[in-house]
């Protein structure tokens, strides 16, 4: 498989907001209510959008402190990033401003060489736990839309959104900004500034915006 059909996706978060659940019920369709703090582990799985195979290369990673300068160092590379908060926990939303800072940065160093930027989901974990529902979904949504990113509820454990989350929010986007890229840079080649300005102009930002 070519480049172009590959994306690597990290998913981030405070620990014990579902990253390892969410991950594994893409990839094996497996869900597990134990809480066993990951590292980092890596899985790789292929789905089809608009009838063409991507391989998602997945890297599920620490959320406990200790391990934020491991994450910051290895994993900004990516092509996509899935931000999971624990609706049930407050706190875990305001835990992801540690991840959206490096990436910010990662973002604008992408922009300043002419890359494409990285695609970002906030997925708020755990939806099927209405009555300890900590964090209503509006507060989850403005907080994605203030910080550029997409949305939506999931639910690991009744499989809400897992699909929909990666197959096609994640692919689409991904396939919609590279198109407008390829096209804008050809037309513009050499001024990456004016690139993404157009880009912005163009309706990917707000479709980003917009998919809670």
């Amino acid at each position: 498989m070519d480049e172009n059909h590959k994306i690597t996706i990290t998913v981030c978060g405070d620990g014990g907001c579902g990253k390892s659940s969410i991950t594994l019920r893409l990839v094996r369709s497996q869900w597990t209510h134990e809480y066993d703090p990951t590292i980092e582990d890596s899985y790789s799985v292929t789905r089809n959008v608009e009838g063409q195979n991507y391989l998602l290369m997945l890297t599920d990673t620490a959320g406990q402190e200790e391990y934020r300068g491991l994450w910051a160092a290895s994993n900004l590379k990516s092509d996509a990033f899935l931000l999971v908060y624990d609706i049930t926990n407050a706190n875990s939303l305001d835990g992801l401003e540690y991840f959206t800072e490096m990436i910010d940065m990662e973002t604008d160093r992408r922009t300043d060489s002419g890359e494409l930027p990285p695609i970002k989901i906030v997925a708020g974990n755990k939806c099927d736990l209405q009555s300890n529902r900590q964090v209503k979904s509006q507060q989850g949504l403005e907080w994605a839309r203030k910080h550029r990113c997409g949305f939506m509820e999931t639910s690991a454990r009744e499989m809400v959104n897992i699909e929909e989350t990666f197959a096609r929010k994640f692919l689409s986007l991904f396939q919609s900004e590279r198109l407008q890229s390829e096209s804008l840079t050809f037309t513009i080649s050499g001024h990456p500034k004016v690139v993404e300005e157009r880009r912005k102009k163009s309706g990917f930002w707000s479709k980003l915006n917009c998919c809670g």
